[in-house]
């Protein structure tokens, strides 16, 4: 995959309501799910969320396909690996992977607590 498609990718899921309907999405599996139902489980407006699937369907991250009189959606499981495979093909210059276990808080996040 080449970079300038990674950086649209990560971008269209650099967005609160479009990173929630991703999620959903990869939740759903396969069977993907209606507008409506994104919608209501997303708590967001119809409209908002019609232009947040059009963004990432834009980039790729998403699928849509005409189902009755319904369209489905589900995630791009294709496209979501590769961006995946090309955030950790150099994973740690070779050495041991950091704990999973580790927290991936902010400085911000670690003061407060």
């Amino acid at each position: 995959m080449k970079t300038s498609n990674i950086v649209v990718g990560l971008a269209a899921l650099a967005q609160e309501s479009r990173l929630k309907v991703f999620r959903l999405l990869v939740q759903a599996g396969a069977d993907g799910l209606p507008a409506g139902k994104i919608a209501e489980l997303v708590g967001i407006a119809p409209s908002a969320l019609s232009f947040h699937l059009k963004e990432l369907s834009h980039a790729n991250m998403i699928n849509a396909q005409q189902s009755g009189r319904f369209i489905i959606y589900t995630a791009n499981f294709v496209c979501m690996n590769e961006v995946l495979v090309f955030l950790t093909e150099n994973c740690c210059g070779g050495l041991p992977c950091i704990s999973a276990l580790e927290s991936c808080t902010t400085d911000a996040e670690r003061s407060t607590s």
